[in-house]
């Protein structure tokens, strides 16, 4: 598939897509102070930087891929 889009998520130089990694999370696996904010969740979702960096933590998958494109950076899923 080889389609462009007008609005990539390009980097300052225009030359590199800036990639934002979507994983989900155990609630459980998370501090208690943050599992009191999880509302009954049991899975959450980190937005995280190329180079690790969590941006966020959303309660939906969608959520947390249109915060990435709505600051410029092309999500990816990660299992």
């Amino acid at each position: 598939m080889n389609t462009r889009y007008s609005k990539a998520p390009f980097s300052d130089d225009a030359q590199t897509v800036r990639i934002a990694y979507v994983r989900p999370i155990a609630v459980s696996d998370l501090p208690k102070e943050v599992q009191a904010q999880a509302e009954g969740l049991e899975k959450i979702y980190s937005l995280n930087d190329a180079e690790g960096t969590q941006l966020a933590l959303v309660a939906n998958r969608p959520l947390a891929f249109a915060l990435a494109r709505e600051h410029d950076f092309a999500p990816v899923n990660v299992h």
